[in-house]
């Protein structure tokens, strides 16, 4: 049997649609519902359906009004508050397209995107770094706008272009990529494939407003099911979340693994009584994080995987947990296969994961650069980059990525698989491994890792040496006060070589 998940396709999205009066969908029969509550130190901000429909439409009105046009790009330089789901659910509202970006880009970086987009406008908070534009619609004028006459929704063909966002960059040159209006109906996959969600559920989301995966998983999916979303105020302490955890009943909470690993580190207790589960996504969720979570809350951890360019496809859920080290299994509806230089891969073969070319969540293009976009179909899959293995059941276990794959003595070893072992080592905290260079044309493993204090070196050897084949035991261990990571967050695996040319 070949690795091809396929269950059958999800219901088509309908037409004419809006991405922006899908997730409102509720605000006419849960009008009095709180929608999002903002969890600060002094008390809590909460906007009802109502509140938050009238303050996207009529940010929609004002948009219009100073002269954007449907179909325009609007870039968004806004912080890490409430106004930023507002004005990005507005632009989509109105026809315009949006391209979120984080608030921790420097003016050069901005200085690029705008070479790149042409925007028609940026949405800007002055405290965010932005490169000139003759057009900044600053946060007062946002804040105004919100009282305005509602807007109607530019209902469209739901595969015209919605909004825009950047790869992480991980794997090379950062790339704009174009979603659909579609993008949030293939979203619906995720309800019962990974999140369990209800619209009885408060989900607590502990990310930043302008962070995509709070965006979507924090914000959006639960609006479009008339949940209640909640917030953590930005710098709230991670020593505090179990704390506004259990003050604000959540059922769900969503994360990424550095923040789980926090609250485990800090909290003096992990009693939460409403919590049914978490959510996990951004980074692979290492088996001792996950295990030591458990065994504190008593509750379950469920991973997605995704990317970018489609979002989260594979997960676990209350409904599939997954086995053993497998990462879960695609999400009804989509259309998964491992993929090889000739197609599908015998089951249990490492391959690309690939996702089929009809998936209502896959990106439209890379704006400005679509031969690349073409360059990732192979036939009607798209090839994420990421390793993995597909059992009899469909659950896929996951290799690592394409280019962080190391190569030792002939061998390819996934990086995931060795952090995962050192993970479990008493008095490693977090741990990287990547491959560096010893002396021309010669590569070793080499292990990267945090903690309180240095670690016997010999007693890693005999841990590793019990724990992995030897062409994946690392041959070098180099303790620093922290790994390199993205703006995301996530670990910056080919960063970590120049640590060890320092330490030579």
């Amino acid at each position: 049997m070949i690795s091809v998940f396929d269950q059958g396709p999800p219901t088509p999205c309908p037409a004419p649609f809006n991405l922006a009066a899908h997730v409102m969908r509720h605000a006419r029969d849960r009008g009095d519902k709180i929608a999002l509550s903002v969890l600060g130190r002094d008390g809590v901000q909460d906007w009802t359906y109502a509140a938050l429909e009238e303050a996207i439409l009529g940010t929609a009105t004002g948009l219009l009004k100073i002269g954007l046009v449907p179909g325009q790009i609007v870039l968004m330089r806004l912080g890490n508050s409430v106004e930023f789901p507002i004005a990005y659910l507005g632009a989509i509202a109105a026809g315009l397209v949006p391209v979120p970006t984080s608030s921790q880009l420097t003016e050069p970086e901005t200085a690029r995107i705008i070479a790149e987009l042409s925007p028609a406008a940026v949405l800007r908070d002055p405290a965010v770094a932005c490169a000139d534009h003759p057009r900044q619609i600053s946060l007062e004028e946002l804040s105004a706008m919100r009282t305005l006459p509602p807007a109607t929704y530019a209902m469209g063909d739901p595969e015209r272009m919605a909004y825009v966002v950047y790869t992480s960059g991980t794997s090379g040159k950062q790339r704009a990529v174009a979603h659909a209006h579609r993008a949030i109906w293939a979203r619906q996959m995720m309800v019962d494939g990974w999140y369990g969600l209800t619209g009885e559920d408060r989900l607590c989301h502990a990310g930043a407003f302008n962070w995509t995966y709070t965006l979507g998983t924090g914000l959006m999916d639960p609006w479009t099911i008339g949940a209640t979303a909640l917030v953590p105020q930005p710098g709230t302490d991670p020593a505090r979340l179990a704390d506004l955890l259990r003050e604000h009943r959540a059922t769900i909470f969503a994360a990424a693994p550095g923040v789980y690993r926090q609250m485990l580190a800090r909290a003096d207790s992990l009693h939460l009584s409403d919590l049914r589960h978490g959510l996990s996504a951004g980074e692979k969720l290492s088996r001792s994080l996950h295990e030591n979570w458990v065994a504190r809350t008593g509750t379950e951890l469920y991973e997605a995987y995704g990317m970018s360019e489609c979002s989260t496809f594979i997960s676990s859920s209350p409904a599939h947990p997954a086995r053993g080290e497998a990462l879960g299994r695609p999400q009804p509806g989509r259309r998964v296969a491992i993929i090889g230089t000739d197609g599908p891969v015998p089951q249990g073969a490492e391959g690309t994961i690939a996702i089929h070319r009809s998936d209502p969540g896959l990106m439209l293009t890379y704006l400005n650069a679509p031969e690349e976009a073409e360059a990732r179909m192979q036939g009607d899959w798209f090839l994420t980059g990421d390793q993995g293995a597909m059992a009899v059941d469909g659950e896929i276990t996951f290799l690592g990525r394409d280019d962080d794959m190391m190569n030792a003595g002939g061998f390819r070893v996934s990086p995931v698989e060795v952090e995962e072992v050192l993970a479990r080592y008493p008095g490693i905290s977090q741990a990287g491994v990547a491959s560096v260079e010893v002396k021309t044309d010669t590569f070793v493993i080499a292990a990267f890792y945090t903690g309180p204090e240095k670690l016997d070196e010999d007693g890693l050897r005999a841990y590793v040496g019990a724990n992995l084949a030897r062409y994946k035991q690392p041959r070098a261990f180099i303790h620093l006060p922290a790994l390199p990571t993205g703006g995301n967050g996530k670990l910056l695996r080919r960063a970590l070589p120049a640590y060890f040319e320092a330490t030579a």
